[in-house]
């Protein structure tokens, strides 16, 4: 059977996601999982949009030694020289060039004729390629372009030196048939398109980007880009675990492979949805909660019988545990990391020692503690930053008075400093205090709360987003107590907010 290639964009597309900013370690983290994943390209950054996209792209050029490492650049010099830079110690690199191709585009945002995007085009893609033989073109727009235009710029791309060839739906416009047609009709009408490889990347603005992938691989598409949950510009884009698993579970129907482990896919999902801060919402797909929860009694019934008359993914089969196994405060270390290890998780001695004593501490607190309890308790170890500000001590009055809360935060240069604050409720007294330490001009512009897991003694998960000069910084905090959870939230998200000013 034939492979196709799976191409990652969440570092770059998914990146994009509003409200999401990632720093350069949160970037590799995730990178380091997507080669566990077994992704095939990772497309890292757009290294000339910022001095930390640049640091990001070569760390994690120099860091990776499976996949092939991206970087974007628009069709100009300085761009691809920047990417060339940021991409050279990879192991296998490649530059992805881009240039708009649809009318509405090239007239009203780049304001050049379609001669002159035709020359700009294959002069910027000869240029990458005098740097090294990978280089992806892609026609923005293409969807909407005119499908002649699109063959001459492909065309010429490919005799430029272009190696794949990528047909983006950037606006999610496309319908599954007329996408695959014109996947097809490229394979009709470029002279040379045996030279390079086709690939897809399709956004999800009419909820069809997986659709439309599917459609183009079946048209002969050979590359498909994708992000993890979806994540991306505006509605997002396809979403890599549902397009791996349709492939898997429908050989039938398109006899190739991708050399996706699956069982990465659950714990991929929970990392990004973690240092990202977009909840995966409970009915999607392969990695939502109830992708394989059953209420109905009927379903429940053929469950229990036989699992296959109404889950057509084995749950195992992405990394889904096959039991929520619930551990209290007798569990031992030995089946505290047999369980984490089930999860997904390797840690060091030290972070293990580290979260057994925050999982005993929790323990205390609660008469169960789920595998959701786990993974929001190594969340939240994990949103501990060196060198910032920790939250000590708070202390909240509230109710038929003015709400007053005091906290007490152990600081960088390793003193401790308390303040008080009075608010409109408990939340606003809280992050008033915590203003008059760490004195740093934000706005508060999201605040949700959700429970972990189900009963009174539930863990409360909050995720807020600050605004500073312009730039949105999220933060995540959990605790049974949810005015803590609430106040660690905000440490999180001030702390991300000074280590990008500080670098």
């Amino acid at each position: 059977m034939e492979n196709v290639i799976i191409f990652d964009t969440t570092l770059r597309d998914g990146e994009q996601a509003a409200g999401t900013t990632l720093n350069k370690e949160e970037k590799l983290e995730i990178a380091l999982q997507l080669e566990k994943l077994g992704v095939d390209v990772i497309e890292a950054g757009f290294p000339i949009s910022s001095p930390g996209d640049f640091e990001a792209v070569s760390l994690i050029s120099r860091e990776l030694k499976d996949p092939v490492v991206c970087g974007l650049a628009r069709a100009n010099q300085k761009d691809i020289d920047r990417a060339w830079e940021a991409v050279k110690s990879a192991a296998a690199p490649r530059i992805h060039i881009f240039i708009s191709a649809s009318e509405i585009q090239m007239a009203h945002q780049l304001h050049k004729s379609p001669e002159e995007v035709l020359d700009l085009a294959g002069r910027m893609v000869a240029h990458a390629a005098g740097y090294l033989s990978d280089v992806e073109f892609s026609p923005m727009d293409a969807s909407r372009a005119e499908p002649e235009f699109i063959y001459r710029l492909v065309e010429r791309a490919i005799s430029c030196g272009a190696t794949t060839v990528n047909i983006p739906d950037t606006v999610g416009y496309a319908m599954p048939e007329e996408f695959g047609d014109l996947i097809h009709s490229l394979m009709e009408n470029v002279s040379n398109i045996e030279r390079a490889v086709i690939s897809v990347h399709c956004h999800n603005d009419l909820g069809l980007a997986v659709a439309n992938s599917l459609s183009a691989i079946r048209a002969g598409a050979r590359q498909v880009e994708c992000t993890i949950n979806g994540i991306g510009e505006r509605a997002g884009n396809a979403s890599l675990e549902e397009i791996v698993m349709a492939i898997a579970t429908r050989q039938d129907l398109y006899n190739i492979n991708t050399g996706i482990n699956t069982e990465h896919i659950y714990r991929t999902s929970r990392m990004v949805s973690e240092i990202t801060g977009f909840p995966v919402q409970p009915n999607k797909a392969i990695v939502g909660i109830n992708a394989f929860r059953h209420q109905s009694g009927i379903h429940q019934d053929g469950v229990i019988k036989m699992p296959k008359t109404y889950e057509i993914i084995d749950p195992q089969k992405v990394g889904v545990p096959s039991s929520s196994l619930v551990m209290g405060k007798l569990s031992g270390r030995h089946a505290f990391k047999e369980r984490l290890a089930e999860l997904g998780y390797t840690l060091s001695e030290q972070d293990f020692t580290r979260a057994f004593l925050a999982f005993k501490e929790l323990a205390d607190k609660k008469k169960e503690v789920t595998d959701r309890d786990i993974e929001s308790l190594l969340a939240e170890e994990k949103r501990a930053f060196a060198g910032a500000y920790h939250l000590e001590m708070l202390q909240v009055t509230c109710g038929a008075g003015i709400p007053t809360a005091a906290v007490v935060l152990a600081c960088p240069d390793g003193q401790t400093r308390g303040d008080a604050a009075l608010g409109t409720g408990p939340v606003d007294a809280v992050y008033k205090a915590i203003n008059r330490i760490v004195t740093v001009p934000n706005k508060l512009a999201e605040f949700t709360v959700k429970s972990v897991t189900e009963g009174i003694d539930a863990i409360g998960e909050v995720l807020i987003r600050i605004e500073s000069e312009g730039v949105s910084y999220t933060g995540r905090g959990a605790d049974t107590d949810i005015i803590t959870a609430s106040a660690k939230a905000y440490m999180n998200a001030l702390n991300r907010l000074l280590a990008e000013r500080n670098g």
